[in-house]
């Protein structure tokens, strides 16, 4: 007995995941922003209640709590860009967009140029995130570990927003082809 894996099972793993992930950062964005809330203006002690870089959240926060407004804003920044980025995912799959037999289409062209911009805005934003940090320590603040802040890698999503840029130019070149070829029939 022979199991075949169609584009219609790979797509629907791939739907439940971004569910997931969507569902995670959406968690993650939250807990960020209502413990920001929580630490500034109901309880200090609150920083503590950051899952991970409390450490140097804290101590961010006992030195200046500009400085670490600023940090956390860039956070919460990010995080709110990954959930929109995996909302939209999600809406694509929900609204059934997706058309595999005429996969060029000006849905999927707005849908990859959104993901291009998100992209963009994630890689900007964790990389003034990555700048300012780096100046805090230079300010004499203990060094933040970036992969715990969840703002590393930005120049993996300048990366992925060039990527996306390119691919929604052949997308739309695929699109002129598709409506000369629809045209001469």
């Amino acid at each position: 007995m022979e199991i075949k894996i169609t584009t219609n099972h790979i797509l629907k793993v791939l739907e439940i995941l971004s569910w997931i992930i969507f569902i995670g950062l959406c968690i993650e964005a939250g807990g960020t922003v209502a413990n920001t809330i929580i630490t500034l203006f109901i309880n200090p002690l609150g920083v503590g209640n950051f899952w991970e870089g409390a450490d140097y959240l804290s101590s961010l926060f006992e030195s200046d709590q500009g400085y670490f407004f600023i940090i956390t804003l860039t956070m919460i920044i990010v995080a709110v860009l990954k959930a929109i980025m995996f909302y939209l995912i999600v809406k694509l799959f929900v609204d059934k967009k997706l058309n595999i037999s005429q996969p060029f289409s000006m849905e999927l062209r707005q849908f990859i140029l959104n993901l291009a911009y998100l992209a963009l805005g994630i890689g900007l934003f964790s990389h003034s995130g990555f700048e300012y940090s780096l100046w805090l320590t230079i300010q004499g603040h203990a060094k933040a570990d970036l992969q715990s802040l969840h703002i590393a890698g930005a120049d993996v999503w300048l990366f992925m927003a060039v990527i996306l840029f390119v691919i929604v130019q052949i997308v739309k070149r695929g699109i002129e082809i598709q409506n000369e070829n629809d045209l001469t029939v």
